[in-house]
């Protein structure tokens, strides 16, 4: 019998992805293990490949389509000895709760390259709920659901009965501007309304608002909490601006997963924060002797040592000295780590992401540099796995290269520090009674004050200066 291919979820928390690309076509044999699709996620792209083997009747999805939900038919198979040009679509139904929600592991179809055979783990999120609880809230409406068009009124968009027909991103849009989907006008194939639809009905103005459902003994609209949790509404922000003088650029995932994230941790996480002044002198000139001693290979030194490739060791080194300051907070228990395991925000476009260092406290300053490079320029090429970016003990963000003097970062679960770096640079300093110059560093340790007290977190402050400082501690 035909076999279903359905979206795998390539992460505890994924929800929705991009189909990137179709690496086979209508047609084609497939076999266990082979690449046949890549599916770009909020922070990476994924090559995926097939459990089953078969042909390749039909694409139920194309390629570049956004906001495919986990678990959502993207092509079929045919079996073995099966006719695939006499397979056929599944039939659109309703979901259950249980079928909207996506599964904490890749799809029993369809698994990321490099794990076939293997469940991902439900693992704690930010919140320190399972992933898989995490993703099963409450589904957005799915194919063949929709409000209803009013009483006499007559829907734009293709139906049938209660049905009407909208790619999943277009119904997400829909939602988020709160428009009647049955007010909108459908322009793809057989009436389907997409995404250009709601984009043209969003700047025309020309769909109706959603109407609110209807629950019994909910406060009448005029008494209604304002939105604090999300801020303004698109539609109270719009009113304050003149037709034509701005353009709606939707958000990608990445974008809403940073909002989410950062929001979830300014709302929950009770911050401090410690800031102290660093001498550079002769960490500059112990990484200037490193550098210079670095073998050649092929034409081109070995390694290549940058100032955050030492504030990187000297933060593992400070955690393994301080250990009480290692620490992820859960409502349970501390979560007390063995390991410094440092992610290293980089600026990518659309947004950043936390590539780890893990178990940093035992690897040499050259083999971080090398690591480092090798995440970072696969960070921004989106080709990172889940497992080289999401976890970490802590994390630093060094802003010091764009001229920075200083600034506080957000400390993002299940991490509970994050150290802010500012940039080396040349002040008047008191020694022995007299004014001196030094290229002086200003960084600030941000902590989780539920796991890590003001005495903690300045101890921890303290030993990473030390190591700054005195970097030859480093080498030893």
């Amino acid at each position: 019998m035909p076999i279903n291919i359905t979206m795998p979820a390539l992460s505890p928390t994924m929800e929705e992805g991009k189909l990137s690309k179709w690496l086979k076509n209508e047609g084609d044999q497939i076999k266990s293990g082979d690449v046949i699709a890549e599916i770009e996620t909020d922070k990476a792209t994924m090559e995926v490949e097939a459990v089953d083997e078969g042909t390749l009747a039909k694409i139920l999805v194309a390629a570049g389509t956004e906001g495919v939900k986990v678990n959502t038919v993207i092509a079929v198979l045919a079996g073995e000895g099966e006719d695939a040009s006499a397979v056929s679509a599944p039939a659109e139904k309703p979901a259950t709760a249980a079928q909207a929600a996506p599964s904490s592991g890749p799809s029993d179809h369809l698994l990321p390259a490099g794990e076939k055979g293997q469940q991902a783990p439900a693992q704690a999120n930010s919140d320190g709920k399972s992933g898989q609880a995490a993703s099963g809230s409450a589904p957005s409406p799915q194919r063949g659901e929709g409000p209803a068009g009013g009483e006499g009124a007559k829907p734009a968009a293709a139906s049938h009965g209660d049905r009407i027909f909208a790619s999943p991103l277009a119904r997400r849009l829909a939602k988020e501007a709160g428009l009647d989907l049955a007010s909108v006008s459908g322009s793809g194939p057989h009436g389907r309304v997409v995404k250009s639809d709601i984009e043209k009905a969003v700047s025309s103005g020309s769909a109706k608002p959603q109407a609110a459902p209807a629950v019994q003994g909910a406060a009448p609209a005029a008494t209604a909490a304002p939105q604090l949790a999300t801020g303004m509404s698109q539609d109270q922000v719009l009113k304050l601006f003149a037709e034509g003088s701005y353009e709606l650029v939707p958000h990608d995932g990445m974008r809403k997963t940073i909002a989410k994230r950062l929001q979830e941790s300014k709302q929950t996480i009770p911050h401090f924060y410690v800031t102290v002044d660093c001498e550079l002198d002769a960490l500059l000139a112990l990484r200037t002797q490193i550098n210079n001693a670095a073998p050649m290979r092929d034409g081109k030194h070995a390694y290549k040592v940058s100032v955050n490739d030492m504030v990187i060791k000297a933060m593992a080194l400070a955690l393994r000295d301080v250990p009480d300051a290692n620490v992820s907070w859960t409502d349970q228990a501390m979560v007390k780590h063995k390991h410094a395991d440092v992610g290293v925000a980089v600026s990518i476009p659309g947004g950043l992401i936390t590539p780890i260092i893990r178990k940093a406290e035992e690897k040499s300053l050259s083999a971080i540099s090398n690591e480092m490079r090798d995440l970072g320029k696969r960070a921004k090429d989106r080709k990172l796995k889940p497992e080289e970016y999401q976890g970490g003990t802590t994390a630093v963000s060094n802003m010091g290269m764009m001229g920075v003097k200083n600034f506080a970062a957000v400390v993002n679960p299940p991490h509970a520090t994050i150290l802010a770096v500012g940039a080396g640079e040349q002040r008047v300093i008191v020694k022995n009674g007299e004014m001196a110059i030094a290229t002086v560093m200003s960084v600030t340790l941000s902590t989780d004050h539920r796991c890590v007290d003001g005495a903690l977190g300045a101890e921890l402050l303290a030993a990473f200066k030390g190591y700054i400082e005195n970097p030859m501690g480093m080498l030893v």
